[in-house]
Formats: structure tokens, C-alpha cells, sequence
């Protein structure tokens, strides 16, 4: 198995890191426009192979020619986010490296299964989807489990229990419009409405819809620790056939009441790549946020679809 990583920066580079250690794949290839930062940085991780113990080739390029016969195309490159900066904000910049970079990448590993991290991320799936020429069931967005990892970690915080524990669900687009599904989270079986007040839950859920601009806040630029384990499980499952069911950026169809978009749902990710999108009962609360981060995230596309036309 052969895995690209487009973009040596943060995110991209953690990705490689954290599938290396895993182990389960033969190559990992790190590509990015700047001459010599992904040689560099594949060089020091692989030095750190006989100590961590995994026996992956890692290697690093310009050069797309390096990344034929992918069996996982993974998208990071992208201008990241600055303090005061929204997701939407990123759009006319990356679409444009989307562009060129899965453009490349697709012409060489035409079967591969295409997994995209950069921002904005649901429109930048779309975005993927038409300049790859991919079906779309080997096109999806890392997001929704990330954002189900921050509402998780919020919630064993708020708790003090372990996240191991806590079992949630987030939808939606990625951005401030996201939506946990507060109803259906439970911390080892138990309802977590049953231990800790609305006002608090109702907190958690904000800090998780904002979780990206906090770090941000933080940090002068976007995550990366998070984003990258979050990419490295969808890859797993995919190279292992896990058929895990993960909240990934997928392409509805009808599902959810909604057409044409790519939006975070629970998905089985295998070898056939996106094999399965499953449907969760909403009640009409959560059908109301649904549509609304639909909508949000269809002003975007729509942005998207002027871009790649010029």
C-alpha cells in the first residue's frame, strides 16, 4: 500500500508521521512546492523508524511523478487559517491549489481513494470531486471526526472522565454551524443529559462548533495534532478494511434532505472507500440545524463552482 500526502506542512506532516507509526502501510510519500521541506522532514522521520520500531518508506518530493500507483491520496495543502479568519475566508486561495495539486495527483494515481483535510473543507471536497473526476465514493472529508473528537474531549474535561468512555456524534458542515447531536451522546451507556445541566452541554456544543478559531486564537495558525489522528484513522480504515463507521464529509444524494453536497454524516469507510452513508432519526431541532449548515455550506459550493469555472 502507497500513501501521498499532499502538503509538508503541520498537518501534513503529523499525517505522515502518525500513519508511519502505525505501520500499516509500505510507503508514504510527502510532496510539496517547497524544495527541499518534504525531503527534509521524510528524512527525519525515518530516522526515527529504528527507534519507534515501524518500517514504512518514507519519502519526500516536488515532483508528482513520485506519488504514481497511490493507493490513498491524502489533501492538506492550503493557506491555514490566521486569527480573526473563518474557513470561508480560505476559499479563493485554496480551491486554486486544489486545483492544480488533485489535478496532478489524480492523473497519476487514477484508483486511488481521495481524502481531503484543507479548508474550507466541505467545499473543498467539492471542489476535489470535480477535478479529480473520482466517483464520489472514493472522495471524503476528514472533518466530522474531528469535530466529534473535540466534542468528546470537551465533554471528559467538563466530566473529568475518561474519553474513551464518551460516545458522540457531530454533523453538518464543518464550521459554526456543525451539529453534535446532544441527544444521542452517552458517556459508557449513560445518557449524557442525565449528568450534567443544559447550560453546560449547551456550552460544550459552542466551544466545539468554535473549537478551530480557539486554537487558532491560540496558537496564530490552525491545528494540526488533532486534524492529523483524525486522517490517520480514516486512512487505516480504509488500508484495513476496518469498515469502521466514522462522521466523514460525504456525498449526499437524497440522504439527510439533501442533494449535491458534500456534508459530515456517519459513514462505513472500507476498501470500497465510502461504502456506506448512514442515516440517523433527527428530530425537527436537529433537522432545522441540519438544513441550516446545509444551507451554509451550499453559499460556499456555490462560491466553488465560480472559481473552477474561470
Amino acid at each position: 500500500m502507497k500513501v501521498t500526502v499532499i502538503g509538508a506542512g503541520n498537518v501534513g506532516a503529523s499525517t505522515a508521521y502518525g500513519l508511519a507509526q502505525k505501520n500499516i502501510v509500505n510507503e508514504i510519500v510527502l510532496i510539496d512546492v517547497l524544495e527541499g521541506v518534504p525531503q527534509g522532514k521524510a528524512l527525519d522521520m525515518y530516522q526515527s523508524a529504528p527507534v519507534e520500531g515501524y518500517d514504512t518508506r518514507i519519502i519526500g518530493t516536488n515532483n508528482y511523478a513520485d506519488t504514481k500507483n497511490s493507493d490513498v491520496i491524502v489533501m492538506t495543502a492550503g493557506k491555514p487559517r490566521k486569527p480573526g479568519m473563518s474557513r470561508e475566508d480560505l476559499l479563493s486561495v485554496n480551491i486554486e491549489i486544489v486545483k492544480d495539486a488533485i489535478g496532478k495527483a489524480a492523473k497519476e494515481s487514477p484508483n486511488a481513494f481521495l481524502i481531503v483535510v484543507a479548508n474550507p473543507l466541505d467545499a473543498m471536497c467539492y471542489g476535489a470531486l470535480k477535478v479529480s473526476g473520482f466517483p464520489s465514493h472514493r472522495v471524503c472529508g476528514m472533518a466530522g471526526i474531528l469535530d466529534t473528537a473535540r466534542f468528546r474531549a470537551f465533554i471528559a474535561m467538563e466530566l473529568h472522565m475518561s474519553v474513551r468512555d464518551i460516545d458522540a456524534i457531530v454533523l453538518g458542515g464543518h464550521g459554526d454551524t456543525m451539529v453534535p447531536v446532544t441527544r444521542l451522546t452517552m458517556v459508557g451507556g449513560v445518557p449524557l443529559t442525565s449528568l450534567v445541566s443544559k447550560e453546560r452541554i449547551d456550552a460544550m456544543v459552542t466551544r466545539t462548533q468554535n473549537g478551530g478559531a480557539e486554537i487558532v486564537k491560540l496558537l496564530g495558525t490552525s491545528a494540526w495534532y488533532a486534524p492529523a489522528a483524525a486522517t490517520v484513522e480514516t486512512v487505516e480504515s480504509y488500508v484495513l478494511d476496518q469498515k469502521r463507521v466514522l462522521p466523514s464529509a460525504a456525498w449526499l444524494q437524497g440522504q439527510y434532505g439533501v442533494k449535491d453536497l458534500f456534508m459530515g454524516v456517519p459513514v462505513v469507510v472500507g476498501r470500497g472507500g465510502v461504502e456506506k452513508i448512514l442515516e440517523i432519526p433527527l428530530n425537527d431541532d436537529e433537522k432545522a440545524m441540519f438544513k441550516a449548515s446545509a444551507d451554509k455550506v451550499r453559499a460556499t459550493v456555490e462560491e466553488t463552482k465560480v472559481l473552477l469555472n474561470k
